[in-house]
């Protein structure tokens, strides 16, 4: 975990030192597998099957939205939301599970897929843990 991630939300106001370790990695993870999905999203359509990727790609793109959102609405410690929270953490999960499981059908063709399919692996499960800490 980088140390911006922690050092910004310790020093807001509402987090008073606790920063909910979990939900750190989970702020970096998500953020990190939208970057990856994304990248992955653009090399399959750089492909020469590109037709044979779609599925890849739409789910690449959906991961890395989902991602996106899940990343920013855990970074925001201001009032609450933990409902809604709660929510994009367990859909975010579930789009990096559903994007591994495609990734993985390409990654013995494709060296993007492969890492693709780490970082949803990766993501997921830090998403998982991190629904501990929403309350």
């Amino acid at each position: 975990m980088t140390v911006q991630v922690r050092e910004m939300i310790s020093t807001h106001p509402d987090v008073a030192g606790s920063t909910a370790d979990a939900l750190l990695k989970c702020i970096e993870e998500c953020y990190a597998c939208a970057q990856t999905c994304t990248s992955c999203a653009d090399a399959c359509l750089a492909e020469d099957m590109v037709a044979e990727m779609r599925q890849c790609i739409r789910l690449n793109l959906d991961c890395a939205d989902i991602c996106t959102a899940a990343g920013s609405m855990a970074s925001r410690r201001t009032g609450s939301n933990e409902a809604v929270l709660a929510a994009v953490l367990k859909a975010s999960a579930e789009a990096c599970t559903r994007c591994a499981e495609e990734c993985e059908h390409h990654a013995d063709k494709h060296e993007h897929c492969r890492i693709c399919a780490e970082s949803c692996r990766s993501c997921a499960a830090s998403c998982k843990d991190a629904l501990s800490q929403v309350h």
